[in-house]
């Protein structure tokens, strides 16, 4: 708990289901401040929050919010798109805007705002990635989520040096209206958000944030020949 409190916290998506949350756990966790970033930001009514105007989508946007939330200790990167009829043969403009949120838009926050956390102590950057990283569903909210994994390492290296500690947060099936299309088990918001804010306080790295994240990782060191036909059955199934 005590890892939160006095922290100035941003949430990217902060009007969806998971970013409620991340909203709601850091208020009782403590936090002075909560930026609550979306690109129609609503009123909230505890005087912490602060509406903050956030579309992924625009290239100067990130820029804007850092220029305002100048105190933030804590970037959540939650914003995210998984369009309905998804399909990584595309349109291709369609893969295109999916891109421009997931991976470019998230990519620019966190660009935007790593010289503010430096200049408040390093401070931590989570970003929300998805099992569908390492899936080989044939989508582009799947793809962007891989190109966001690798980037999420990578930025831990970029910003090791001004000791900002960056967080990669792995989970399935959330319970929230992304996934109400699918009928498959699903975790909570609460309890996805709780082991987000406890890595902060642990130095966590990596959160597998559900069981079927945490058997898929492990079986990333088999060889392929025997991977990708049980990913592909776990895909069949998932669709069935």
């Amino acid at each position: 708990m005590k890892a939160l409190e006095g922290r100035h916290v941003l949430v990217t998506g902060a009007n969806g289901g998971l970013g409620e949350q991340f909203v709601a756990q850091a208020l009782e966790r403590g936090a002075a401040k909560v930026y609550a970033a979306a690109r129609t930001p609503r009123t909230w009514s505890d005087p912490r929050v602060e509406p903050l105007d956030l579309d992924l989508n625009d290239p100067e946007a990130p820029a804007r919010a850092a220029a305002v939330a100048t105190d933030v200790d804590l970037l959540i990167n939650n914003a995210a798109i998984a369009p309905a009829g998804d399909s990584i043969s595309g349109p291709e403009d369609e893969l295109r805007r999916i891109f421009e949120t997931n991976f470019f838009g998230t990519l620019r926050v966190s660009n935007a705002f790593a010289p503010v956390l430096a200049a408040n102590g390093g401070g931590t950057l989570i970003n929300i990635l998805s099992a569908a990283a390492w899936v080989s569903m044939p989508t582009g909210y799947a793809a962007s989520k891989a190109a966001m994994w690798s980037a999420t390492n990578a930025l831990r290296l970029q910003l090791r040096g001004q000791g900002t500690h960056v967080v990669g947060l792995l989970v399935g099936m959330i319970d929230t209206p992304m996934t109400a299309g699918w009928d498959v088990p699903k975790v909570t918001p609460e309890s996805v958000v709780a082991q987000a804010y406890d890595a902060v306080g642990d130095g966590t790295l990596e959160v597998l944030a559900d069981e079927v994240t945490r058997d898929l990782k492990s079986r990333l060191n088999t060889r392929g020949e025997e991977l990708y036909p049980w990913l592909d059955e776990q895909v069949a199934a998932l669709s069935s």
